[in-house]
C-alpha cells in the first residue's frame, strides 16, 4: 500500500508527479498539498515576520485535518479563526485568500487581502499582498510572475491600488514590486506588535488594461 509519508493525508493520495514546466498559480487543493507540506518541512515558512512558528503549526493543522486547511486559505468572507500577531496577540482575519505557485512541484505562496470598500488596511497589517518563494526555487522570476496575476485579481476585487511592503535589504523582494509597477510611498517603523522593524512600503495602482 502506498503510503504518503506524514499524517493526516489517506495512503492513497499520492504526491503529484515532479515535471519541469512554467509556474503557475494554482488554488491550495488536495493535489498538490504532499508538495506543500514537503516545502514546511524543509523549513519553509509562508509567514516573513512569525517564521518556523508558522510552519509548525500549519503542518499541526494539516495533520489534524488537511480538508479544513485548505478550505481556511480561500476565506474572502473573513469567516476564520483570528489571525495570531507576533507578540502573541490576535486581531480580526481581513477578507483574502492564498495561491500557490506551481512548477510541478510547490514553489512558493502568495496571499491577497483587503477591506471591503476601501484600499486602507488595519494597523496589524502590512499590505495588501504578502508573498514567499521556496529558497530551491529562487532567481527564476516565480515571483514577480505570480504578483502580476494577482494585482489583476486585486483590480477584479474592486482595488484601486495596493500597498506591499519589503524589509529595507530584501533588494529581491523590491525588484519584483518594481518590476510590477511599485513606487515607494515611505520608509516606516512597523507597530510594537508586529516588531518595531524598518520597512518599504510601495504602492501599485492598478490601471483598466494592464
Amino acid at each position: 500500500m502506498a503510503r504518503s509519508g506524514w499524517p493526516g493525508m489517506p495512503a492513497n493520495v499520492r504526491s503529484p508527479v515532479s515535471v519541469v514546466r512554467e509556474m503557475t498559480l494554482v488554488w491550495p487543493s488536495r493535489e498538490y498539498l504532499p508538495s506543500y507540506v514537503a516545502a514546511l518541512e524543509r523549513g519553509w515558512s509562508p509567514d516573513s515576520l512569525r517564521g518556523e512558528v508558522v510552519a509548525l503549526e500549519e503542518l499541526a493543522r494539516i495533520a489534524a485535518d488537511a480538508d479544513a486547511f485548505i478550505a481556511s486559505l480561500v476565506d474572502k468572507e473573513a469567516a476564520g479563526r483570528l489571525v495570531t500577531l507576533p507578540d502573541g496577540t490576535t486581531a480580526p482575519r481581513l477578507p483574502g485568500y492564498r495561491r500557490w505557485m506551481w512548477d510541478g512541484e510547490f514553489c512558493g505562496s502568495i496571499g491577497l487581502r483587503w477591506q471591503r470598500g476601501t484600499e486602507a488596511l488595519p494597523p496589524y497589517c502590512l499590505g495588501h499582498i504578502g508573498y514567499a518563494v521556496v529558497p530551491w526555487k529562487q532567481r527564476r522570476g516565480y515571483a514577480t510572475r505570480a504578483l502580476r496575476e494577482v494585482l489583476r485579481e486585486a483590480r477584479a476585487e474592486g482595488l484601486r491600488f495596493v500597498e506591499i511592503t519589503t524589509d529595507l535589504d530584501n533588494v529581491a523582494s523590491q525588484r519584483v514590486v518594481e518590476a510590477n509597477g511599485g513606487v515607494i510611498v515611505e520608509e516606516f517603523v512597523t507597530p510594537s506588535l508586529l516588531g518595531a522593524q524598518r520597512k518599504i512600503r510601495y504602492r501599485v495602482q492598478l490601471h483598466d488594461g494592464d
